[in-house]
C-alpha cells in the first residue's frame, strides 16, 4: 500500500495521490478514502486537482449514506469547473444526493443539466448520468423506468470497456429485479456484479452485492443463506464506515430473525437501522425501518407502537407519491384492525391492498391471507376457505414464474404459514381428507414439476391436483401403510393411510418435535448404543408412530412422508419399549417418499396384467468409484476397491460398465449414457452443501483436462434423464444436509430422483468403509435372491444389527431408501 506524508518536503504527484484515494474508495475503504480526499484538497487547493479531490470526498460521503453532508460539501463552492468531465461528475453527485434525500425536483434539474452537457460533447463520465437517472427512477418507485436506464448504463460500460461501471450497472439491475420480485434475475445480475467487483477488488460494489443476495435469498425463503450473507455484508460495511449499507443489512438480518420468530432480536435490528437511517436523512431507509418496526410490533402485541410506526411510514410514502410503499404499512394497519376485531376497517384495508394495481404478488397473497384469517375468526367459513385458496393460488403462480431450481426450492417457505393456517382450518372443520390433499399439494412441487406430475392447473395452485389415485388406493397399490406428517407452528398432524381408510392423529407443535429430533440425531452420531441410554428415541416413537400402531401389522411396509426436521430422522432407529426395548426396523420395512403425488406415479402406468418379472428389465450396472484422491481434503477410501469388486460380481461382465481410478471422473457419468442402466452405484466421497444443496457433489478423480471439475454436482445430475430402478450412493451425506419446506431433504438423492430414478439409497451422515462394504455385499445378495430394494436393504441392516460388530445404528442406520416415480 502506498503511504503519503503531507508534511514531508519531497514533492507529491497529485495524480498518484488521487488515484490512491480513488482505489481506496473502490475497495470500500470509505472513511480512509474520505480522509485522503480531504487532505488532498487541502494540499492541492490552489491547483486544478482541488475540484477532483472535493468531488471524491463527496462521493465517499454519499457512499457512506451521509447524503446531506455530501451535498453540503458539493454546494460549498458555487464555482463550476471548466472541464466537462468534472462538471458532469459534480452534477451526477448532486443528482444522486438529491434523489436519495427525495428532493426529486432538484435531482431532476442536475441530471438534466448533465444530460445537456453530454449531448453536446459525450464524455466517458456520461455513463454515470444514465446510472443516476436510473437511481432517481428507483427512488421514485418506477422500476420499469429504472431498468431502462440501467440497461443503457450496462451497454455504455461494455462498449467503453468500463468494468467498474459495468459492475454497478449489474448491481442496480439486480436491485431493480429485487423490487419487482424477479428473484431469479436478481440473483443472476447480482452474482455477476459480485464476480466483476471481486476481480477488480471493488469492495464497495462487492459488499452491496453480498447484501442484495442476502435480501434475494430471504425473499426465496432461504433464511440461513440470507442471514449469513447479510451479517457478512453488515460486518464489512461497519468496518469501512459505510453507514447506508450497514443499515440495509442490519435491516435484512432483522427480517430473518422475524421469520424465525425471534422478535426481540428482530426489533433490536430494526431500531438500530432506524437510528442509522435518521443520521443519514435517507427517506427510503427511514421508511424501510419504520415499516419493519410496524410489523414486528404487531407480532409482539405492541399495537399502539405498530400504529405509530405505520402512520409515519405511510406519511413518507404519500409525500413521495409512492403508492407501492404506502401499501405495506397499510397492510399492517389492516392486521391491527383485525386483531382488535374492527372487522369493517380490516376488511376494507385488505381489499384495498389486494386490488391495488400498484401492488405485487407478495402483498396480494398476504392481503388474501389476512382476509381468510379475519373471516375464519368471524366464523364465515365459506368465505375464509375461498380466501385461503386464492392466497395459495397467488403463491403458486409466483413460484411457477421462477426458472431456477435454486430459487424454487426455498420459495415454499415464503408461504408456509398460509398452508399451515389452511391445514388447521380444514382439520378444525372435520375435513380430514381435504386437509391431507392440500398438505400434499405443498409437497415436492419442484420434484413433481421436473417429473411432469403436475397439471397446468395444479402447477398454478388453482385447485388440487387431480390425482389419478385416491390415498387409500395408493396405499393398496404400494402394498403398505403410509404415514404422512405435517409439522405446524401450533399443532402437528399424522395421517395414517391404509387401503381401507384415512386416520388423523394430532401431534405436538413442530418446535417440540424438532427439539427431540435434533437431540436424538446428535446421540446417533456416536458409536455408543442408544437403545437403552436415549429417552428421545422412545419419546419420538411414542409421538410419531404409536398413535397409528393399531394400523401397522408386524413386518409391514411403511412409507414415511416426512416434514421439516423429520427429513433428517431415520424412523428405523426409533426405540419401541414393548415387549422389550428394540429398534422399529425389527417391526417394519421403512421406505421414505416425498409426497403422495410422487408415490402414486409409481403405480399409475403399471399394467396390472404384467408380472413383476415381465416389467423388470435385464439388470445393467454402471459402477463408478475408487477414484484417485483429487486433493488432501478427499483422501482415497481404503476399501473402495474391494467394495467395487463385491458390487460388480453380482452382474455379468457383459451387463456392467465399471469406471475406477483415473477413469472415475464426472465425464464418465455425464457422457456415459446413464439413462441406459437399470442400476447405478457410486463408491466415493460425498459432499453436502447446506447453503446451496444443488452444489452437493460426488467426489471423483480429476480429468486429464485440468480445467474440468472432479466433482459430479447435483445440479448436473438433474440435467441427465434416468430410467434406473436403483441408484446407490455409497458416500457420506448422500441424502443431503438441507431440508426445505415442502420439498424435504435436498442433495444428491433428490437430484437422482429428480432425474428420474425410481429408488435411491443414500446416507444421512458419515459412513465407515468396513461396515458399508459388509452392508452393501449383503444388500446385493438379497437383490440376487429376488428381494425388492427396500426389503433387501432392511435385511442387510438387520444382519449388521444382529450378527456383527456393527450393531449400533451409527453403522447401519445412515443409509435410507428414497422412492421416486
Amino acid at each position: 500500500m502506498l503511504g503519503f506524508c503531507l508534511g514531508c518536503s519531497h514533492k507529491i504527484d497529485p495524480q498518484v495521490y488521487f488515484q490512491h484515494a480513488q482505489q481506496d474508495l473502490r475497495r470500500g475503504e470509505l472513511v480512509r478514502a474520505q480522509g485522503e480526499a480531504e487532505q488532498g484538497y487541502q494540499r492541492f487547493r490552489t491547483t486544478q486537482w482541488a475540484g477532483r479531490f472535493r468531488n471524491l470526498e463527496a462521493e465517499a460521503l454519499l457512499l457512506r449514506g451521509l447524503y446531506a453532508q455530501g451535498l453540503s460539501l458539493l454546494e460549498a463552492d458555487p464555482r463550476l469547473p471548466d472541464a466537462k468531465d468534472s462538471l458532469i461528475e459534480i452534477l451526477i453527485l448532486k443528482g444522486a444526493a438529491h434523489a436519495r434525500l427525495h428532493h426529486f425536483a432538484d435531482a431532476e434539474e442536475n441530471i438534466h443539466w448533465a444530460e445537456e452537457v453530454c449531448f453536446t460533447s459525450p464524455e466517458l463520465a456520461c455513463g454515470g448520468v444514465l446510472r443516476v437517472r436510473g437511481i432517481l427512477a428507483l427512488q421514485q418507485g418506477q422500476p420499469d423506468k429504472a431498468r431502462h436506464f440501467f440497461e443503457q448504463t450496462l451497454d455504455f460500460a461494455r462498449s467503453h470497456g468500463d468494468q467498474f461501471l459495468e459492475a454497478t450497472a449489474l448491481l442496480n439491475l439486480g436491485l431493480g429485479a429485487l423490487q419487482e420480485q424477479h428473484y431469479d434475475e436478481a440473483i443472476d445480475r447480482t452474482d455477476s456484479a459480485y464476480r466483476i467487483a471481486a476481480a477488480l477488488d471493488a469492495g464497495t460494489v462487492a459488499t452491496k452485492a453480498l447484501g442484495n443476495l442476502g435480501w434475494a435469498y430471504y425473499n426465496l425463503g432461504d433464511t440461513e443463506k440470507s442471514l449469513e450473507l447479510s451479517l457478512n455484508a453488515e460486518e464489512r460495511a461497519t468496518q469501512v464506515g459505510d453507514v447506508i449499507d450497514q443499515l440495509s443489512w442490519v435491516t435484512n438480518a432483522g427480517y430473518v430473525y422475524e421469520q424465525l420468530h425471534d422478535y426481540p432480536r428482530a426489533k433490536l435490528s430494526y431500531l438500530k437501522a432506524l437510528s442509522l437511517a435518521r443520521k443519514t436523512e435517507g427517506q427510503e431507509d427511514i421508511y424501510n425501518a419504520l415499516r419493519a418496526l410496524a410489523l414486528v410490533s404487531v407480532q409482539s402485541g405492541e399495537l399502539d407502537q405498530a400504529r405509530t410506526y405505520s402512520d409515519e411510514a405511510i406519511a413518507i410514502a404519500r409525500h413521495d407519491h409512492n403508492r407501492l410503499d404506502e401499501l405495506y404499512p397499510l397492510l399492517v394497519k389492516g392486521i391491527i384492525a383485525a386483531k382488535v376485531h374492527d372487522v369493517p376497517v380490516a376488511e376494507h384495508i385488505f381489499h384495498e391492498v389486494e386490488r391495488d394495481l400498484n401492488g405485487n404478488a407478495s402483498l396480494k397473497w398476504r392481503a388474501k391471507h389476512g382476509l381468510a384469517r379475519l373471516y375464519e375468526n368471524e366464523n364465515r367459513a365459506d368465505w375464509a376457505d375461498s380466501e385461503y385458496r386464492a392466497a395459495l393460488t397467488t403463491v403458486e403462480e409466483t413460484r411457477l414464474s421462477l426458472k431456477r431450481n435454486d430459487s424454487k426450492l426455498p420459495f415454499s417457505r415464503s408461504a408456509a404459514f398460509i398452508y399451515d393456517d389452511y391445514i388447521h382450518f380444514l382439520v378444525a372443520r372435520g375435513k380430514t381428507e381435504k386437509a391431507l390433499r392440500w398438505a400434499d399439494n405443498n409437497r415436492a412441487r419442484t420434484l413433481s414439476e421436473g417429473l411432469g406430475l403436475l397439471s397446468n392447473e395444479a402447477r398454478k395452485g388453482a385447485r388440487l391436483g387431480a390425482s389419478a389415485l385416491q390415498p387409500p388406493e395408493i396405499s393398496r397399490r404400494a402394498k403398505g401403510t403410509i404415514l404422512f406428517y405435517w409439522l405446524g407452528e401450533k399443532q402437528s398432524y399424522l395421517w395414517a393411510i391404509t387401503p381401507s381408510k384415512i386416520s388423523l392423529f394430532p401431534l405436538p407443535p413442530g418446535a417440540e418435535i424438532d427439539s427431540l429430533v435434533q437431540r436424538y440425531r446428535k446421540s446417533l452420531s456416536g458409536t455408543e448404543d442408544v437403545i437403552a441410554s436415549s429417552e428421545d428415541g422412545r419419546a419420538l416413537y411414542r409421538i410419531l408412530v404409536e398413535p397409528a400402531k393399531a394400523l401397522l401389522a408386524r413386518d409391514t411396509k411403511v412409507f414415511i412422508i416426512p416434514d421439516g426436521s423429520l427429513n433428517n430422522l431415520n424412523f428405523e432407529t426409533l426405540v419401541v419399549d414393548q415387549p422389550k426395548l428394540h429398534y422399529w426396523i425389527e417391526d417394519a420395512d421403512v421406505v421414505n417418499a416425498s409426497s403422495l403425488r410422487v408415490l402414486a406415479a409409481s403405480f399409475i402406468h403399471e399394467n396390472p396384467r404384467q408380472s413383476a418379472g415381465e416389467r423388470k428389465r435385464s439388470p445393467r450396472l454402471l459402477l463408478i468409484g475408487d477414484s484417485i484422491a483429487p486433493s488432501k481434503e478427499y483422501p482415497e477410501l481404503p476399501r473402495a476397491g474391494e467394495q467395487m469388486a463385491n458390487v460388480a460380481r453380482h452382474f455379468p461382465a457383459s451387463q456392467r460398465q465399471v469406471y475406477q481410478r483415473d477413469q472415475a471422473n464426472p465425464s464418465a457419468y455425464l457422457a456415459g449414457n446413464p439413462e441406459t442402466f437399470s442400476h447405478i452405484h457410486f463408491v466415493a466421497h460425498g459432499t453436502a452443501s447446506r447453503l446451496s444443496p444443488l452444489d452437493s457433489a460426488i467426489v471423483l478423480s480429476k480429468s486429464a483436462v485440468d480445467t474440468e471439475p472432479f466433482k459430479l454436482y447435483a445440479r448436473d445430475i438433474v440435467q441427465h434423464r434416468l430410467h434406473a430402478e436403483l441408484v446407490t450412493i455409497s458416500a457420506c451425506y448422500g441424502a443431503g444436509s438441507r431440508s426445505y419446506s415442502g420439498e424435504g431433504l435436498v442433495g444428491l438423492a433428490w437430484a437422482f430422483l429428480r432425474a428420474g430414478a425410481h429408488n435411491v439409497i443414500a446416507s444421512l451422515w458419515e459412513v465407515t468403509d468396513a461396515s458399508t462394504e459388509q452392508l452393501m455385499d449383503r444388500f446385493y445378495d438379497e437383490l440376487d435372491s429376488g428381494a425388492s430394494p427396500d426389503a433387501a436393504l432392511r435385511a442387510a441392516k438387520l444382519s449388521l444389527l444382529h450378527g456383527s460388530a456393527f450393531h449400533n445404528p451409527f453403522y447401519w442406520a445412515p443409509f435410507q431408501l428414497y422412492t421416486g416415480s
